[in-house]
C-alpha cells in the first residue's frame, strides 16, 4: 500500500546551493554558521554541522541545486514512491555520496528538483557546534495556487496554513511532510526561486546563542527576534554573503489532523510581535 509524503515521514537532510564563488560562501557557513568544510571538489564544497549539511556547487548565486529529503526506512521509501508512480508523477533515479541506494528525484512546477531517499550512515559525530539542525525550505513562486496543488495532490504533503490576500488570491502556503508545521513552504513572488532556508533551534536560549554567534561574526541580523502567526515559531533572520536568507526558528508547531487555516495578508501575520517583510 502507498504512503502519501506525512505517512512515510519525510523530512528535509540537506540541500545544494549554487554561488558564483562557492570557497567564499562555504566558509561564510563554516564561520557564521558554525560548520566544518570538506572540500569535495574544487568548485563543491560540503558544510556541515550538528545536524545540518549544505553543499555549495559553482553557479549563479541564490540558486537552488536541490533539496534533499529523507525518509526513515527503505520500506516507507518504496511505497512513497508507489504513491507518486500513483499521481503520475516523473520520477527520476538520482546519485549522491549522501543516499543509499534507491534514491530518486523530480521537479516541481518551478522547475526546482526535490530529491528523495535513505541516508547513509555517518561516521562524523560532531561534540561542537550550536544546535541547530536544517529543518524546511520556502520557495518563492510566480503561483502559488499551481505550488499548493502539486505538494498537496502531486506529493501528498499536508497544507497547514495559507496567506490570503485581501482579493481572495493565495499569497503563502506552508505544506509538510512529517508533523512539523512546514518542511516546504511557499510566498507569493514577482520571480521564482528561494526566499529562505531554516535552522530548528529547539528553543529560546538557543536562539540568544545564535544571535551571540552572529554577533562574534559582525553579522546583523536583518530581521527579529519575533514570532510568526502561521507555525507560531519564534525567529531571527540574517543574510549571507550571496543574500540568501537564512532563518533560525525555535518552537514551530507540531501539526496532526488539524485543517488548514487561513490567515490575512498582513505584517501581524508574519510577525506577531511587530513589523514584517512582505514579500507581495
Amino acid at each position: 500500500m502507498s504512503l502519501n509524503a506525512v505517512q512515510a515521514n519525510i523530512s528535509l537532510h540537506h540541500l545544494e546551493i549554487k554561488s558564483r564563488d562557492p570557497k567564499r560562501l562555504a566558509e561564510f557557513y563554516s564561520n557564521v554558521m558554525n560548520m566544518k568544510i570538506n572540500r569535495m571538489t574544487n568548485q563543491k564544497f560540503l558544510c556541515e554541522g550538528p545536524g545540518r549539511k549544505i553543499i555549495i556547487t559553482k553557479g549563479k548565486n541564490k540558486t537552488l541545486g536541490y533539496a534533499g529529503m529523507v525518509c526513515k526506512n527503505e520500506e516507507n521509501l518504496e511505497r512513497y514512491k508507489e504513491f507518486l508512480k500513483i499521481n503520475k508523477c516523473k520520477i527520476y533515479d538520482f546519485v549522491s555520496e549522501f543516499y543509499q541506494s534507491g534514491s530518486f528525484s523530480l521537479q516541481d512546477p518551478d522547475n526546482n528538483m526535490i530529491c528523495f531517499g535513505i541516508q547513509k550512515k555517518e561516521n562524523n559525530f560532531f561534540t561542537k557546534g550550536v544546535y541547530a539542525p536544517l529543518q524546511h525550505l520556502t520557495f518563492a513562486s510566480k503561483d502559488v495556487d499551481k505550488f499548493q496543488n502539486f505538494y498537496q495532490r502531486k506529493l501528498g504533503f499536508q497544507v497547514t496554513d495559507r496567506v490570503i490576500k485581501s482579493t481572495g488570491e493565495l499569497a503563502t502556503c506552508f505544506t509538510t511532510s512529517n508533523h512539523e508545521h512546514h518542511t516546504i513552504a511557499c510566498f507569493k513572488s514577482s520571480q521564482n526561486g528561494m526566499d529562505h532556508h531554516s535552522y530548528e533551534a529547539g528553543e529560546w536560549n538557543n536562539i540568544k546563542t545564535w544571535c551571540d554567534h552572529f554577533a562574534q561574526n559582525n553579522v546583523k541580523l536583518m530581521w527579529g527576534p519575533g514570532r510568526h502567526g502561521p507555525g507560531n515559531n519564534l525567529f531571527v533572520f540574517i543574510e549571507d554573503i550571496d543574500g540568501n536568507w537564512i532563518e533560525i526558528s525555535a518552537e514551530l508547531e507540531t501539526v496532526i489532523g488539524r485543517p488548514p487555516k487561513n490567515w490575512p495578508q498582513e505584517e501581524r501575520t508574519l510577525n506577531l510581535w511587530g513589523k514584517a517583510i512582505m514579500r507581495s
